[in-house]
Formats: C-alpha cells, sequence, structure tokens
C-alpha cells in the first residue's frame, strides 16, 4: 500500500509538473510578441515596414548591380492569380524602380486580400525602401478582372557589399470575411 512519504512525493511531484505545464503554455504564448521583438532588433527574418518611404535622392551606385528576384504566392484556397511582371532584375543601388504586378480574381465574388512582404536575406530589409506598394492596403478585386498593382522602390547603396542576390516576396492572403464586419 502507500506510506504518508510516497504520497508526499507524488503530491510535490504532481504540483511540480503542473507548474512546468504552466509555464511552458505561458512561454508559448509570449513566444510572438518575444519573436516581433528580436526581429525588430535584428532584422531577420526580412520583416518589411508596411509604410511608404519618402522619395529621397541618393547617389546610384552604376558600378554595382544586385539581382533582385520576386516571389509571388497565396494563402489556402485563395481564388486569386497572382503574378510579377517580371520574375528577375539586376538594381544599380540607389535608382528607383518600378515593377508591376498582376492579380486576376477568379471567383464570381468580390474579394478582398492584403499582400504581406518579406525580404530575403533579412539583414538586407533596412536597405529596401519603398515608395509606393500595393502591401501598404488592402486591395479590392472585382470577379473576374485583373488588377496591375505597382511598387515603387530603391536600395540604398549603403547596403552591404557582401550582398548580390536579393528575393522580395509577397503572400496575399485573404481578408474578404474580416472586411465586411
Amino acid at each position: 500500500m502507500s506510506t504518508p512519504d510516497k504520497d508526499k512525493a507524488n503530491a510535490r511531484l504532481v504540483r511540480r509538473m503542473v507548474l512546468i505545464v504552466i509555464a511552458m503554455f505561458g512561454f508559448g504564448f509570449a513566444m510572438v510578441p518575444l519573436y516581433g521583438v528580436f526581429c525588430d532588433i535584428t532584422g531577420l527574418n526580412g520583416k518589411v515596414k508596411n509604410e511608404a518611404a519618402g522619395e529621397m535622392s541618393y547617389p546610384v551606385d552604376e558600378g554595382r548591380e544586385i539581382n533582385l528576384e520576386f516571389v509571388t504566392s497565396l494563402n489556402e484556397n485563395m481564388p486569386l492569380a497572382f503574378r510579377a511582371e517580371r520574375s528577375k532584375i539586376k538594381v544599380h543601388p540607389g535608382e528607383y524602380y518600378t515593377v508591376k504586378f498582376y492579380a486576376e480574381n477568379l471567383s464570381d465574388g468580390k474579394l478582398v486580400g492584403q499582400a504581406i512582404p518579406s525580404v530575403a536575406p533579412g539583414l538586407a530589409t533596412s536597405y529596401l525602401n519603398k515608395t509606393e506598394c500595393f502591401c501598404f492596403s488592402k486591395q479590392e478585386f472585382e470577379p473576374h478582372r485583373i488588377r496591375e498593382m505597382p511598387v515603387r522602390f530603391t536600395i540604398d547603396p549603403k547596403i552591404p557589399a557582401d550582398i548580390k542576390d536579393m528575393t522580395l516576396s509577397y503572400t496575399f492572403f485573404d481578408i474578404s470575411e474580416k472586411n465586411q464586419n
């Protein structure tokens, strides 16, 4: 049978296990804001500011080219065809460029979407300055219509010399239901 010492030891073990579970649960909730702060501080994960930069005059570094690739994707079940007019371009830091993106609503109903950008490598994020981007606000798509959405940007010439390739990617999320509320 059981002894009082064994019962106390078991009760102590159960209390410790419950405290560990509570701590793990709390840590799980804290991870999202902590991760956001970590990415803001380090510039990792390619998190991009969702606001327009003022157009500034930079000296154009014509002796340097950066290969910039555009990647488009959709969250699951979004009935949209989404692409960039060009998948890759070569850019000179300091020069302004405009690239057009196209989205076609493939459904019979109106859609509202929000594009979330990211940049790779993450350290290049702070050097990409967008003055115009469809990602700054929600986008409305009429049924079976194609929308042209420009992105105007420059890369700060202060970008580290070892960055020769960058990827700017956009993922569209369907926010139609959220927009109805």
